[in-house]
């Protein structure tokens, strides 16, 4: 079978990426432009300076991405591009992009959910194996889902307030740690000890995840020991939160885990980079002979090549978009 050249653009958030990824898990190349310390100045990403920086970069990205491969855009067999979910703008800007480099080239175009990105990921220089359990934990997402497929999605459970990630960044904000806020608690969290009693949240028997009551619980205890004036021990509070927050994700999963029988586990998404989740579900995972599936950390945040990994299954079935191609700010992968 001929090989499948696919030149992907991710631009969702904060990163500009643009990737040339070979039979649905070769990088050939893959350039992730940045803008983090930009935006950290503003304790967050701004979304208007995000599209513009989009705007002007990914030109050079592209040429630098070619470069890598050494290849022509003429060389590629289709153009992938994530279309939803993420800023509005953002997204736009590869949008229109990806639909500009498609009619130029003659080249099909496929469009591609970020989030089924991320799932994606773990099939870079690896392999799906069906039936999985997939773990999507990111900023704006914690879903638990069932993969009998490619492409063949069942959801099983979701947070029914914030995600994962959200919770990180606004926990960390409230004990006065820098943008962005995940990777900052995993560091602090290394120094400290679960020390701090937090509630155990959707403790339902049921595959949803909840972060609302978790979140307020810290906040609540902050601005109590302020107010006493007392000292919050911020590497003990880091820990416990984080102990407390990957708890919930250990409990549900293993819930799937038994009541399925499921011996494939996949996590996708920001929060898979972080050091102490995965050693959790790694355990867990060993607990009941199933094997564990983990992104490499660089596949791990936003990057165009999870988006060509996930382009390659809809180029073999020829699921293409036309140029009427637009973007969508939400949407779920089932």
């Amino acid at each position: 079978m001929k090989d499948v050249y696919i030149l992907s653009v991710e631009t969702s958030c904060d990163e500009t990426s643009i990737a040339i990824v070979k039979n649905g898990c070769e990088v050939v190349a893959l350039t992730i432009l940045t803008q983090m310390d930009t935006h950290a100045e503003f304790g967050g990403v701004v979304p208007e300076i995000a599209s513009r920086m989009h705007t002007e970069n990914i030109t050079m990205v592209l040429e630098e991405t070619l470069n890598k491969a050494h290849m022509g855009v003429e060389d590629v067999d289709a153009i992938a591009v994530t279309y939803s979910p993420g800023l509005l703008g953002s997204l736009l800007v590869g949008i229109e992009f990806a639909k500009v480099l498609s009619y130029v080239y003659h080249k099909p175009l496929i469009k591609v959910n970020h989030l089924i990105g991320h799932i994606y990921a773990n099939k870079i220089d690896n392999k799906l194996k069906f039936p999985t359990l997939a773990l999507v934990i990111s900023g704006g997402h914690t879903e638990l889902i069932k993969m009998t497929g490619d492409y063949k999605f069942e959801l099983l459970g979701e947070t029914q307030d914030d995600a994962i990630g959200e919770a990180f960044d606004k926990v960390a904000r409230v004990i006065g740690l820098k943008y962005p806020g995940g990777p900052n608690i995993e560091k602090l969290a290394r120094e400290g000890q679960n020390s701090y009693k937090l509630p155990l949240v959707a403790n339902d028997g049921s595959y949803n995840f909840s972060y609302s009551g978790l979140k307020s619980a810290v906040i609540n205890l902050v601005n109590n020991e302020r107010q006493k004036g007392n000292e919050i021990n911020k590497a003990d509070l880091a820990c416990s939160f984080q102990t407390a927050a990957v708890d919930e994700l250990k409990r549900k999963l293993e819930l799937a885990l038994k009541k399925t029988n499921i011996k494939n586990v996949v996590i996708a998404g920001g929060v898979s980079a972080n050091k102490y989740l995965r050693g959790e579900i790694y355990t867990l995972c060993q607990k009941y002979d199933a094997e564990l599936n983990l992104p490499e950390f660089i596949y791990c945040t936003d990057n165009a090549a999870m988006i060509g990994a996930a382009a390659y299954p809809l180029y073999l079935k020829k699921d293409f978009a036309d140029l009427e191609l637009n973007a969508l700010s939400t949407s779920d992968i089932v």
